[in-house]
């Protein structure tokens, strides 16, 4: 196995490890947070800006792991 295709490999599991951290923040602040510290609205801005920046890595992430791990790798022909 390439060395260089294992290192995009290890990023991309990263990535997926990125997106769940993304998307648990932004459903934390929107939904679990109640302390008196931010006001609701800044919560929410702020909660749906890492929800919907979490969906957009999850795009991408998705499509790297799949052509890392799924489809065959053109330099083992």
């Amino acid at each position: 196995m390439n060395d260089n295709r294992t290192l995009e490999q290890i990023t991309a599991i990263f990535s997926l490890l990125m997106v769940i951290f993304y998307l648990g923040i932004g459903v934390y602040l929107v939904f679990f947070f109640n302390l008196g510290n931010l006001d609701k609205p800044i919560r929410v801005i702020v909660g749906s800006s890492f929800i919907l920046y979490g969906l957009y890595r999850a795009f991408r992430t998705y499509f790297k792991i799949v052509e890392l791990f799924f489809t065959k790798n053109k330099d083992e022909d």
